[in-house]
């Protein structure tokens, strides 16, 4: 593939240990910065209706003021997946399910109701590609901002590990532990914010489930390239001010 470029005008993350965005910028060696995005509460009605990992993602989309007017693109793995296991759980002892569990089950509930709480009427996508959940995500994000530069576009990932019994099948490969739980907010600009260049090559190791940290590390400053390897792709993160 052809290198792709852009821009990341703002950022919101949380991940165990990395609340705020000095934290953040702890992690990535680099010097803690005044910000906004960490100071903008979402409101108690809407963290009501989702799960804790929810709230974060809510949280980070919530203090990119674009979430507001640009065009949403989220992707997870996993999804709220406690949620659905929780369906799965009272269907088993043939009780009944929870109205709002049932209601907000599906994989783009929680870009649903950003949406709506926001006002934010210029659509949104949802993407699910496994362990490569991020870069096809970061890849749908890219290309609607190649289609219409002019708009931001906001995307928001987030994923955890499954939870038993489930988590058999999210055992990551070389015995690596499973990633930590993470939410991320970008919003994608045409010309404004840290430049990025995205490639991608064939696979030719086993899967990593870690590309969003991976690619936080080149946003941040705390390397200049970094590759993560999908089950297809191994996709390529440089920072734009880094030479070929």
């Amino acid at each position: 593939m052809t290198g792709l470029s852009f821009h990341v005008k703002a950022w919101a993350a949380w991940a165990p240990g990395r609340e705020t965005a000095a934290a953040w910028l702890q992690w990535a060696g680099q010097p803690a910065q005044s910000s906004d995005t960490d100071h903008k509460p979402v409101p108690v009605l809407l963290r009501r209706r989702v799960s804790p990992l929810g709230q974060q993602a809510l949280k980070a989309a919530w203090s990119l003021p674009d979430s507001a007017t640009g065009r949403l693109i989220a992707c997870s793995r996993h999804g709220e997946f406690g949620r659905t296991l929780s369906i799965l759980d009272s269907l088993a002892v043939r009780t009944g399910t929870s109205p709002a569990d049932f209601t907000l089950s599906v994989h783009n509930a929680l870009l649903g109701l950003l949406s709506i709480a926001r006002g934010n009427r210029q659509g949104h996508t949802m993407i699910a590609a496994g362990t490569e959940s991020f870069g096809f995500g970061l890849l749908e994000a890219v290309s609607c901002l190649a289609d219409s530069p002019t708009y931001p576009v906001v995307l928001v990932y987030f994923d955890e590990p499954l939870p038993p019994p489930y988590d058999v099948f999210d055992q990551p490969a070389l015995d690596q532990s499973a990633p930590d739980p993470i939410a991320i907010a970008l919003t994608l600009s045409a010309t404004e914010g840290a430049p990025v260049i995205l490639t991608t090559t064939q696979a030719e190791s086993p899967p990593d489930p870690t590309g969003a940290l991976t690619f936080m590390r080149v946003l941040l400053g705390a390397a200049p390239h970094a590759t993560t390897t999908g089950e297809h792709f191994t996709w390529h993160w440089r920072s734009g001010h880094a030479p070929d």
